[in-house]
């Protein structure tokens, strides 16, 4: 492709123009940066669209999670990429961790801690900021309702025990999980999640709707209060 460099899309052969790339051989024959190529339609004087998308990419190693990580000003630092186009791409990777949370609420009983983890990774293990959510199940261990209950800042994120219970209550659910991540990565429980476990717990034992776990969510693996036999 090199000797494209300088050409823009428009005067790419027509089979290399990701457009038409995709209608004519299907989605599997783009790249990742021809696939962001569409989203921002135009690259700049210097770079066309999928020029400039695999500079973005290179600057996360490549890596869709870590490309979901970035906020619109971080997208504008790159020449030819404005507010606009930045929401794009943006709006998009949030589609597709939608699709996958989708995808996950159909699948299988929560039988385990890992299930509980592979279902909310996709939607909080990314994140560059703290968020707190609740899974709410049926007697069938069925997940019947899933939601942020709140979101923080780097470090943390705070919760209300009544909050949870109120929709617990509302939803008619036998049990209840709840989940945070940790945007460092860092699996290990601080003294504060230990204090919300245990208030967690002790509060709904008296609903009688049992806390079944505690997750600690990151990119890359989970801790469960459950597993540990801290709960």
């Amino acid at each position: 492709m090199e000797e494209y460099r300088k050409l823009s899309i428009k005067d790419w052969a027509v089979e290399d123009r990701p457009r038409e790339k995709l209608l004519y051989r299907g989605l599997a024959s783009l790249s990742d940066a021809e696939l962001i190529a569409i989203l921002i339609g135009s690259g700049n004087s210097e770079e066309t669209a999928v020029e400039l998308s695999r500079r973005i990419l290179g600057t996360v190693k490549n890596n869709l999670n870590a490309l979901g990580k970035l906020d619109v000003d971080a997208l504008k630092k790159f020449r030819g990429i404005g507010e606009a186009k930045a929401i794009t791409v943006i709006a998009a990777l949030e589609l597709g961790r939608r699709r996958n949370q989708s995808e996950a609420l159909k699948a299988k009983q929560v039988t385990s801690s890992r299930d509980a983890a592979e279902f909310l990774q996709p939607v909080m293990g990314d994140l560059s900021h703290e968020e707190f959510w609740l899974i709410l199940l049926n007697r069938h261990n069925k997940i019947i309702h899933y939601e942020r209950i709140s979101q923080g800042g780097l470090t943390g994120t705070v919760i209300d025990v009544r909050l949870i219970l109120k929709k617990a209550l509302e939803k008619l659910a036998t049990s209840i999980i709840i989940a945070h991540n940790h945007p460092s990565g860092n699996l290990l429980a601080s003294e504060s999640d230990r204090k919300i476990t245990k208030q967690m717990k002790e509060a709904a034992k008296l609903m009688e709707i049992p806390l079944l776990d505690h997750l600690i969510i990151t990119q890359n693996g989970y801790y469960s209060f459950a597993d540990d036999g801290a709960i």
